[in-house]
């Protein structure tokens, strides 16, 4: 009798674990956010707040993990991941997700705004909800916000100080259409790589050039193979952080709507410690030796 009882009691706990019921650890749900910064980088630093935030908020009920430094592939890896389901947020560069919905690209355009103040403007304007939604629409994902990425720069091993002094130059930029705009214009010639790649493409000569806002030149260390570091400013920068729909579907309305207000929290709080890099690593590279063009 008492053998038939634990055979009905394991019977029951086995029934129970086929259908997700076989206690607290098994409705916990992880989600995975991708990114291809480095570690140490603010974008790094804010999406692990966000992610620990929200496993607060939600009781343990869902964990984040971040993954960096293109742990699950480059950025049109991850791009295609949101379909995929092998990711559910990302943080990436308007150019890649404008792939999928060219219109979300034109805040990468080359010169499209006078400065910080009119970036601002067009990330809190109608214009930019208008770009997400249609991204939606033709993806199903969510854009919940824009994170200031930095004014592009070029660094290179030669001395440049006018725009003729950049044809002919092999310039590192990324696997995007609208990023070769610049170089093509100035008589360069835009090499894509990716970005895990580009110090060593630099330190072996395969480019001679690349651009990226200064605090990325900083943490990429692409300073150190680099002798020049031009104030081009030709790009004003951002990433986007969107959310796989299947990933918004699974949620409540509530959860959904906390994860979203931490997102957006996270690209304020991360969009502050960038322009404030921005103001201190002109003087920081010249200490470190660097000769720096404005």
């Amino acid at each position: 009798m008492m053998d038939l009882t634990r055979r009905a009691a394991l019977g029951a706990l086995a029934l129970a674990a086929s259908f997700g019921l076989a206690g607290p650890a098994a409705a916990q749900t992880t989600l995975k956010w991708a990114h291809v910064y480095e570690a140490n980088e603010p974008y790094h630093t804010w999406a692990l707040w966000a992610a620990e935030e929200f496993k607060k908020r939600t009781n343990g009920k869902y964990t984040i993990e971040v993954y960096p430094a293109s742990t699950l592939g480059k950025e049109s890896d991850i791009n295609e991941g949101l379909s995929l389901g092998t990711v559910d947020i990302i943080l990436t560069g308007q150019l890649f997700a404008g792939r999928a919905y060219g219109p979300l690209a034109i805040g990468g355009a080359p010169y499209m705004f006078r400065d910080f103040a009119h970036w601002q403007a067009f990330r809190n304007s109608d214009l930019f909800k208008e770009l997400g939604e249609g991204y939606k629409k033709r993806t199903g994902h969510d854009v919940v916000a824009l994170t200031y990425y930095g004014e592009r720069h070029v660094t290179a091993n030669k001395d440049i100080t006018k725009p003729e002094d950049m044809k002919g130059l092999k310039i590192r930029v990324p696997d995007a259409p609208l990023y070769t705009m610049f170089p093509r214009a100035v008589g360069a010639n835009p090499t894509p790589i990716a970005f895990a790649e580009v110090y060593l493409a630099l330190s072996q000569g395969v480019a001679d050039a690349q651009e990226n806002p200064l605090p990325t030149i900083q943490a990429k260390k692409f300073y150190e193979v680099q002798k020049n570091i031009i104030l081009t400013g030709h790009i004003t920068d951002a990433l986007l952080t969107i959310v796989s729909g299947s990933t918004a579907q699974r949620l409540t309305d509530e959860e959904r709507q906390t994860l979203y207000s931490l997102l957006k929290e996270a690209a304020d709080k991360c969009t502050d410690d960038i322009v404030k890099a921005e103001k201190e690593l002109v003087s920081w590279f010249r200490q470190q030796g660097k000769n720096v063009v404005e």
